[in-house]
């Protein structure tokens, strides 16, 4: 049996209301983008960076970024802990899939704050 401990939320409950909250938000997101690329078709490259220079798209772009971590770590999570069995692939197979998470919002962070 596998215990909750490593998990995102307290409980498989708040685990999937994370899971469905972030898909929320990662699917505004994508919708908004869409939309804004359909909605100028000739488009260069100032307007788009114009677009990620307002601080409302940043906010926007980290909420889903942070949305898509979440996202991704519950899924990793569980197919971590249904198909890897022994205790030792287990957790180096979670500590590396936090390290690349951790990564890619450091990452995430100096692109859209520019920091």
């Amino acid at each position: 049996m596998v215990k909750s401990v490593t998990n995102f939320g307290r409980s498989g409950v708040s685990d999937w209301m994370m899971q469905r909250v972030s898909a929320v938000i990662l699917a505004l997101y994508t919708l908004f983008l869409v939309g804004y690329v359909l909605a100028a078709p000739e488009m260069g490259y100032a307007q788009w960076a114009g677009l990620f220079e307002q601080t409302w798209m940043r906010i926007f772009s980290m909420l889903a970024l942070l949305a898509l971590i979440a996202h991704a770590w519950i899924g990793v999570w569980t197919v971590i802990t249904d198909y890897f069995h022994g205790t030792a692939i287990r957790f180096l197979a979670q500590t590396l899939s936090v390290l690349i998470l951790f990564v890619y919002l450091i990452w995430g962070i100096q692109i859209f704050w520019g920091l």
